[in-house]
């Protein structure tokens, strides 16, 4: 049995992003080069060995939302994009990924996606004050289920 979800977000962001977080999020995105310092997300545990034998942990980052391609699981193509809203009516910039994910990637992916809903358009806003950030379908589901994030916190549908 296979843990795969399909994550798709599409979301507006405002036009308050640095160039330094923008380098960053085209990375995650798989647009871009990893920059030197990270700061959207930071750290990225792994387990190794060491001479020894014994566990070691290290940081090993990687780009969250950067898979591209066919997907193996969830049918389709899997890919990001973000574009700049420069010429249209409500400025800064338009982000569209498509992933298949693991549970074991949640929690990073919840500090990158709960980074996302701070800088979302208004137009994305719930009437619960949280935000709508995409959604999430089990593999072997046929509809998916909103995702959101609620006072900075990604809530995982169930």
């Amino acid at each position: 049995m296979s843990d795969v979800y399909e994550l798709a977000v599409s979301v507006d962001l405002r036009d308050e992003i640095s160039e330094q977080e923008l380098v960053e999020l085209r990375w995650h995105l798989g647009i871009g080069p990893q920059p030197e310092h990270l700061s959207i997300v930071t750290s990225f545990p792994v387990v190794v060995e060491d001479e020894s034998g014994a566990p070691l942990i290290e940081n090993e980052p990687r780009p969250l939302l950067a898979d591209s391609g066919p997907a193996r699981r969830v049918g389709g193509v899997l890919g990001s994009a973000l574009a700049d809203r420069a010429n249209l009516s409500r400025k800064g910039w338009a982000l569209t990924s498509r992933q298949e994910i693991h549970p074991d990637e949640f929690d990073r992916l919840g500090e990158l996606l709960g980074w996302l809903a701070v800088r979302i358009h208004d137009a994305h806003l719930l009437a619960d004050d949280a935000v709508s950030i995409g959604c999430l379908r089990f593999h072997e589901d046929v509809a998916p289920k909103t995702l959101k994030v609620a006072d900075g916190q990604i809530v995982w549908p169930s």
